[in-house]
Order: structure tokens, then C-alpha cells, then sequence
């Protein structure tokens, strides 16, 4: 009878984590059961804190015991034991070695512990940090332990990653996905995943600080950097996942409302206006029900957007796993979203506003109108993504939405947004004077006229557009408002250097640095807002995409555009992993040769499937794209397709920006704003006058 320590030393640790994650869930609670009546938990003072201890150490040890879980599998991957059916079929013997590390999230098992190990690293790092509030870090740790035991059941008995392969042992494995063997696969699943499990933190943290009744807003300005951090690797781990589609599917485009894309866009949505509008919780005691459960939501469709993935409900290219888990996410969804309901309804008389709107032309106003446009938009998606699944309980048949409903619906959803991002800072709290809106819109509003004019004379014409009407009418009203929103935010910073470098004699560039360090919460935003402004300024390109397809025999040429693409050969080339067919392309600009591309298409040994790998030159400008689709059996000459994508490394660059800003925002204030400074920095002119009116 065969051995298999690995895997057995595997199996072992997901039963010890789910053991200790139940005794953290079930006498964490009995603890805060005991202890509700008394001053809070201690780490060694009553019973009821004795015992909390306890149930916080064995969090801490579940991590320790869900790493061992998650090496077993990688090490399994990395010396090919395919006695383990997950190994067997998401591995092979020549795969390299980064997309073996990969395998642990190239599929269901693995991707479900990954989820849980992520879990428990965040659960981790809150229990050790819990003496920052150790009665609602206790609630906090207790929440999470009840996710992380829905997961380690699942890993237990519903989707084992190290069951054995019956049968005798194959000598070799099917192979990982062609699709995920590209480089950023080895990063974007994990941030992806850090994204979707961090939203745990501050959900926890919610749904503890309204079981308690906690008073004041300490819960947000806990869980305010984990959010942040949650959110940037969202950000990241969306666009990580556009650029793969965009260099390996070979289609031309980055976002084509695949219900994953989707998926992984819903919660960043309710994510994006809970990190808005916890700012009027802060500052006036307002939309506290809205906070509580935008986090709620934001939770639960991490949750869908795991299920979407990795149950094969719906037909998708991102979607790498097909099973039958998806009753145990439905289960899930439904506990936790009546947990929450009846917890709402209990405590509902906690959440009361403590000021109401005051005017429709204030920076709560602001607030309230961004999170309505992007719940209507997060709505949107949802209803979009779920209609298949629903049209066919109905009807008995799927009806598929595609991806012109969601731009006809998003694209003004997206614009109004982006008018929001410019005027949002430009008006003060509770209410903002005529005057005050007539001295801050000038130069915005000057900006977008000549922007308008110069967009224009420059082409943009969308009334004799004809078919692409609609696409160059986005166009022309994103450029103009990039304008004016660019404008807004650079005279905020320039207003507020202005002031400081009255007050410190020093330079601009010193001055604006100095007034970034007094609020880099404040100026981090601003960041963040710009970089969202440049992501539409390259969304607003593809509007002027130009594609071409041609057969290339050798010496034959294709124009395109400003470009010239002449084949110089066409071959054939084999590694053990996989055999490649490609065409080398010379790229000339007028009569310049500026670059040689080579497009190629792969067939992989181990699954029996091909896949794309496209040729770029990027500029800031636009994009060549080009691709070999294969050969012509008639002719045996290879077919190549060619796009021009304006403007698209506006949408990465768009995208390290909005990074940058989020990392400034993390870091505390450097220097301490002097008294008198407070008001005159760096507040909008006319925010000074209301707030002392």
C-alpha cells in the first residue's frame, strides 16, 4: 500500500486549522458572551477574558497550520507528485518553475486555499495588532474565524486539493492552463485574492462594532488603512488581470464585460464610495446606515465574485475551475447575509445621523450623489452578470448580456463620475457660497472650453461620426472634463502651496511638498483622483482603434495607419513544454524601420491547447498590436491581424498613479500642522467663510 506523506502532512494541517478556527469561533463567542456586561476582555484578568485569550492564540495558530496546508501543496507542484489528483492535473513535468509555484491558485482546491491562507495571514496581523481595541478586535477576530471556518469545510470535505489520484501514477501531468502560463498570472490571482479576502477585515470590524453598539467612529479609523490597502490591491489585481487579457487573448481590447471581469468589479465599486463616504461619518456624523452596509456588500460580493469564479455557474474565459460547490456558497451568502440583516435591525437606532443634508451644493451632496452613481452602476453589473443564470431558471434557456448594454448604461455613469471627482473638492462643507463657486470654477471651467475647441480642431467631430457616434461623443466629453478635473485638482495644490510658502518663505516645489506632508490623506486622494482621471483619458482612445487582417507570405507587406509591416520569414520552433509558430515582422514609419516584432502562436504539449502571444510597441501616443492567428491550410501562409489602440498606456500609467496616491495616503501626517495654520490649509477658497460663518 502506497504512502503519501506530503499530501497526508497536508490533509492534516487544513483538519488542525479547522479545528482551531472553531474553537476560535465558538469560545471567542461564549467568551463575548460572558464578558458583555463587564468593562471589556483582558488577556488575563476574568474567566470570559482567559478564555478569549485563548480562542485569539488559536487564531494565531490556525495561520501557522493553514502555511504548512498551502506548502504541502506547493512542494507536492514542485517535486511532481502526481499521486495527488489537483498536482496531476494542473502541473507537468517541464512546466518552469514560477508557473508551478502558481499551480496553488491555477484552480478550485488551490485557488479555495490560497483564499483561506490569505485569511488567516490577515487574521494574523489584526489578532497580534489586538491591544488597539482588544473588545472590538475580539468581535473583530471572532467574525473572521466564522469565514475562515465556511472555507476550511469547504477544504476539508467539499474540494480536498490533496486527494489521491486513484489508479496507478502517471508519469507526467496534464498541464496548467496555456491561458494562465504568462507572466503577470504569477501575480494578478494573488492580488486579486488579497483584494477580495482583505475586504474581511473591515467587515468584520463592522459587523462587531454594531453588535456592540460601539460608540463614535474609532471602528473606521481602525479599519481605514486596511481598506485602503484591501482596495489598492483590488485596483491592482482588475487591472493586472486587463492587461493580461489584453496581451494573451488576442482580441485587441483589455475589458469585455466577462461576468469575472465583472465580478471582481463589484465589490471594488461599493469598496470605492464606502472609502468616500465614511469621510461624512468622520467629519459630521452622517450615512452611518450607508457605511455599514456598503461594507456588508462589499463583503458579500467578494464572496459572489469567489463563487463566480470558481463554480462554473457562468461561461467565461477568467473562470479556470468548474464544480459543484456552488450550494455551499449559496448557504454562506444566506447565513451571513441574515446575520447581518437581523444585526441591522437590532441596532439600528445606534446609526443615527447626527446632522442632516444642509445644501445640494456641498461636499456632502457631493458624496451622497458619488455613492449613488456607483451603486446604480455596481446594480448594473450585477443585474447584467446574473441575467443568464436567471433567464434560464425562468425560461429554461440563457440569454446572454452583452457588452453594449453595459456600455450604454456605464459609459454616462463613468462621466458623471468623473464630473464628480473635479468638482467634489472644489465645494466646502454643509454649504458652499456663490461667491466661492464663481472663484473656484473659473479656471476649471476655462480648461474645458479650450479643451472642447482643441479636441475639435483636432478631428473629434462625433455629429458626422456616423456608426461611431457614441464612442467619439465619449471621447469629446471625457477629454474636456479631464481638463477641467486635471485643473481642479492642480490649483488645489497650488492654492495650498501658495499659502504655505507665504507662511515659510520657502519655494513652490518646497511649499507644495511641506503641504502634502501636513496632509497626505488629504493630497494622496487628490493623487488618486488624477490617476483615475488619466485611466479615462485612455479609455476615452479607444474610441479611434484602428484593426486590419491580412494574409503574410515572405516579403509581403501591410499598411497600417502611419505604419508599415513587412513579413521577413515565418516559422517554426519546440521546447519540451511547447511547440510555437511565429513571423518575424518588420515595422517601418514612413521609410524608417523603427522595430521588428514577432507574433506567435503556441501549442502545449501536456493539455493539447494553443494560445496567443501578441507583439507590442507601445508608446504614449498608442499601441501596436499584432497577432498571429495562424495559418491559411490553402495558401500555408501565416495570418496576421493588426491593431492601432490609441492612447492605451494612458490606462497603465493611469493605474501606477492611482497606486502612488494610495501609498501616500497610507503614511501618517510627517509634520504637525501648527493652530494657526489649520484653516487657511488647506481649505477651498470659501470653506474658510461657511465654517466660521
Amino acid at each position: 500500500m502506497r504512502t503519501h506523506p506530503m499530501p497526508e502532512f497536508g490533509s492534516f494541517a487544513l483538519l488542525l486549522a479547522l479545528a482551531l478556527s472553531t474553537y476560535t469561533l465558538v469560545f471567542g463567542a461564549i467568551a463575548l458572551w460572558r464578558s458583555r456586561s463587564a468593562t471589556g476582555l483582558t488577556a488575563g484578568g476574568d474567566g470570559a477574558g482567559r478564555l478569549g485569550e485563548t480562542a485569539r492564540r488559536a487564531g494565531l495558530a490556525s495561520f501557522i497550520a493553514l502555511t504548512c496546508a498551502a506548502f504541502a501543496l506547493v512542494w507536492a507542484a514542485f517535486t511532481n507528485d502526481y499521486s495527488v489528483s489537483y498536482i496531476l492535473h494542473h502541473t507537468n513535468r517541464d512546466l518552469s518553475t514560477a508557473y508551478k509555484f502558481s499551480a496553488l491558485w491555477s484552480g478550485q482546491e488551490g485557488s479555495l486555499l490560497l483564499w483561506a491562507w490569505l485569511l488567516s495571514a490577515y487574521g494574523f496581523v489584526l489578532r497580534l495588532r489586538h491591544k488597539v481595541d482588544v473588545r472590538l478586535s475580539a468581535y473583530a477576530s471572532t467574525i473572521l474565524a466564522g469565514v475562515q471556518v465556511f472555507f476550511l469545510l469547504l477544504l476539508n470535505f467539499a474540494a480536498p486539493p490533496f486527494a489521491i489520484q486513484p489508479g496507478p501514477v502517471a508519469l507526467d501531468g496534464f498541464g496548467l492552463n496555456p491561458l494562465l502560463q504568462y507572466p503577470e498570472m504569477v501575480i494578478h490571482p494573488p492580488m486579486l485574492y488579497l483584494g477580495y479576502v482583505g475586504f474581511s477585515v473591515p467587515f468584520a470590524f463592522a459587523l462587531g462594532a454594531l453588535m456592540m453598539r460601539y460608540p463614535g467612529e474609532k471602528w473606521i479609523h481602525i479599519t481605514r488603512r486596511w481598506t485602503m490597502v484591501t482596495w489598492m490591491f483590488l485596483t491592482c489585481g482588475i487591472f493586472l488581470g486587463a492587461h493580461w487579457a489584453y496581451s494573451v487573448l488576442g482580441w485587441g481590447g483589455y475589458w469585455g464585460w466577462d461576468p469575472v471581469e465583472n465580478a471582481s468589479l463589484m465589490p471594488w465599486l461599493t469598496g470605492t464610495a464606502f472609502l468616500h463616504s465614511v469621510m461624512m461619518q468622520e467629519k459630521r456624523g452622517m450615512m452611518k446606515t450607508w457605511n455599514v452596509w456598503l461594507i456588508f456588500s462589499t463583503f458579500l460580493l467578494t464572496i459572489l465574485g469567489t463563487l463566480l469564479t470558481r463554480s462554473g455557474i457562468v461561461s467565461s474565459v477568467h473562470a479556470f475551475a468548474q464544480s459543484s460547490i456552488g450550494g455551499w456558497f449559496y448557504g454562506f451568502i444566506l447565513v451571513v447575509f441574515s446575520v447581518c440583516l437581523f444585526t441591522f435591525f437590532r441596532q439600528k437606532d445606534h446609526l443615527k445621523s447626527e446632522n442632516r443634508l444642509e445644501s445640494l451644493v456641498s461636499r456632502e451632496s457631493s458624496f451622497l450623489f458619488n455613492n449613488l452613481i456607483l451603486l446604480t452602476a455596481c446594480f448594473t453589473v450585477l443585474w447584467g452578470t446574473l441575467f443568464p443564470v436567471l433567464s434560464e431558471y425562468v425560461q429554461g434557456s440563457k440569454v446572454t448580456v452583452g457588452a453594449p448594454f453595459y456600455n450604454r448604461v456605464n459609459l454616462p455613469i463613468g462621466l458623471f463620475l468623473l464630473f464628480l471627482t473635479g468638482i467634489g473638492p472644489l465645494l466646502a462643507w454643509r454649504s458652499t457660497s456663490l461667491r466661492s463657486i464663481r472663484r473656484n470654477f473659473v479656471l476649471p471651467l476655462i480648461a474645458m472650453a479650450v479643451t472642447f475647441v482643441v479636441v475639435i480642431a483636432c478631428g473629434v467631430r462625433p455629429w458626422s461620426a456616423g456608426d461611431d457616434m457614441h464612442a467619439e461623443l465619449f471621447s469629446l466629453i471625457t477629454f474636456t472634463l479631464a481638463a477641467g478635473v486635471i485643473t481642479a485638482i492642480g490649483a488645489e495644490f497650488l492654492r495650498g502651496a501658495g499659502v504655505v510658502q507665504t507662511q515659510t518663505g520657502k519655494n513652490l516645489a518646497a511649499s507644495t511638498v511641506l503641504l502634502v506632508r501636513r496632509n497626505t490623506r488629504r493630497y494622496g486622494g487628490y493623487i488618486v483622483h488624477f490617476g483615475i482621471v488619466v485611466m479615462f483619458i485612455g479609455i476615452a482612445g479607444g474610441a479611434f482603434n484602428q484593426s486590419r487582417e491580412q494574409e503574410m507570405g515572405f516579403g509581403d507587406s501591410m499598411t497600417m495607419g502611419a505604419y508599415r509591416l513587412v513579413c521577413q520569414s515565418f516559422t517554426q520552433d519546440s521546447n519540451p513544454n511547447y511547440d510555437t509558430e511565429y513571423a518575424l515582422l518588420d515595422v517601418f514609419k514612413g521609410s524608417k524601420k523603427i522595430t521588428q516584432l514577432a507574433p506567435e502562436r503556441r501549442f502545449y504539449h501536456a493539455s493539447q491547447t494553443s494560445s496567443t502571444m501578441v507583439a507590442l510597441r507601445s508608446t504614449l501616443a498608442e499601441d501596436l498590436y499584432v497577432i498571429y492567428e495562424g495559418k491559411n491550410p490553402d495558401t500555408d501562409k501565416p495570418i496576421i491581424k493588426v491593431f492601432i489602440n490609441p492612447l492605451m498606456n494612458w490606462i497603465w500609467i493611469g493605474v501606477l498613479i492611482v497606486v502612488m496616491g494610495t501609498f501616500l495616503a497610507l503614511v501618517p501626517n510627517l509634520t504637525r500642522v501648527p493652530a494657526q495654520a489649520r484653516v487657511a490649509v488647506p481649505l477651498p477658497v470659501g470653506e474658510a467663510e461657511v465654517n466660521h460663518a
